[in-house]
């Protein structure tokens, strides 16, 4: 069920960002997912919750729902990567860890983010995911 959850929203991004034509509507359209992003509790905004790789700052935290689902939250001090981590969070925030844990995010190369972003921000956005990953691994693991 998780996998269709993130499937289905993989999809959905790219259909969103099908409908802009340049780059910087594209931009505008990341910084607009930023503003929406389930914010991080300020007393989470540790260096523990410190994306190692990013070179802006960027705090990310993990909760496991009573339903065993994945809840993200998250928040970074620049706008462009509060966008793509807002991204990530929509796309896997409510599926179960080991659907996060081994979820192929085609998304963001059928979106041209890989090919449009800085090789900094590219890096920053690998570091999300990986962690992303790490926080669902080891909620699966907890859940055996």
């Amino acid at each position: 069920m998780s996998e269709g959850l993130i499937s289905s929203r993989q999809q959905e991004v790219i259909e969103e960002f099908e409908l802009f034509d340049d780059w910087m509507d594209k931009y505008e359209h990341l910084i607009e997912l930023g503003k929406d992003i389930p914010a991080i509790q300020p007393h989470r905004k540790t260096d523990d919750h410190l994306i190692k790789g990013c070179q802006s700052k960027v705090w990310l935290a993990a909760d496991e729902t009573d339903s065993g689902a994945v809840e993200f939250t998250a928040d970074s001090d620049a706008i462009i990567t509060k966008g793509l981590v807002g991204l990530m969070v929509r796309v896997l925030s409510g599926a179960d860890a080991r659907a996060i844990a081994e979820a192929d995010l085609h998304f963001l190369d059928a979106i041209g983010l890989h090919q449009h972003l800085s090789p900094t921000r590219s890096n920053g956005l690998a570091s999300m995911v990986k962690q992303m990953r790490l926080y669902a691994a080891a909620l699966a693991a907890r859940q055996s």
